[in-house]
């Protein structure tokens, strides 16, 4: 196969670029968690542990597991945002905010192999289990979806952290269904984008119908690049296609 597996590290590398200079003008993690934001973000996660974790209706206890993703999200983007900068996670406050959100029972998870903090993807599960049809169901796919895509590479989305077995199936049908139920979600594209990948990725693991994933892979492509031909994604097309068995 032709890959030109540098050029496809180059579209992630200007596409990260771009979401770093979105950040330009944001303060660092250490200017913006003070300690009264701090104590804001624990009370928060105690009281969205004790109703996902209670007795209130699954749709209530779905709200709450995507609220502390979100939340969590917030938080992780800011921590690893300090790690990414000085190589480490910088003041006072947020580092007791870490310790405190453990012990309120909605640790931050670390990815070691990547140095730096992980999505909370068990919330964002959490919550599509409870409510699977509900108002967030499509908060709850995308943050599933994006983050164990994200956390499962380092620069080239097409070499896994851990070689791609059957759990990359779950993944792909929630990236398909996000796709199919919430076609006007503000993340469409990265999702229909994420999901092509995996895909390809289905394809030359080898699994069980290899060919089916391959023929669908290059029909979510040749669809994405229809539909987003001026996405900086779409000028990987061609690239992930030649990558396919």
């Amino acid at each position: 196969m032709g890959v030109s597996i540098p050029w496809l590290r180059a579209v992630f590398g200007v596409l990260l670029a771009a979401c770093l200079a979105l950040c330009s003008g944001v303060m660092r993690a250490h200017d913006l968690i003070t300690p009264e934001a701090a104590d804001r973000y624990v009370a928060q996660a105690r009281a969205w542990v004790a109703v996902a974790a209670g007795k209130e209706p699954p749709a209530a206890r779905a709200d709450a597991s995507v609220s502390l993703a979100r939340m969590l999200d917030e938080i992780r983007d800011l921590l690893n945002r300090d790690i990414a900068t000085h190589g480490r996670v910088q003041g006072l406050p947020s580092h007791l905010l870490i310790e405190r959100l453990k012990e309120a029972g909605s640790p931050l998870g670390w990815a070691e192999r990547l140095g730096r903090y992980g999505a909370p993807v068990q919330w964002y599960r959490a919550g599509l289990d409870l409510d699977p049809r509900g108002r967030r169901a499509g908060e709850a796919l995308f943050g599933w979806l994006s983050g164990s895509f994200y956390d499962g590479f380092r620069d080239d989305p097409l070499k896994p952290l851990v070689p791609d077995g059957p759990a990359l199936l779950p993944l792909i049908e929630a990236g398909e269904r996000l796709a199919r139920e919430f076609p006007r979600d503000g993340n469409a594209e990265e999702g229909r984008f994420i999901t092509a990948i995996l895909r390809v990725r289905a394809a030359r693991a080898g699994l069980p119908e290899r060919k089916v994933h391959g023929a669908r892979a290059r029909e979510l492509l040749r669809d994405f690049q229809r539909d987003y031909p001026d996405s900086l994604r779409s000028a990987a097309v061609p690239v992930l296609l030649d990558a396919l068995p």
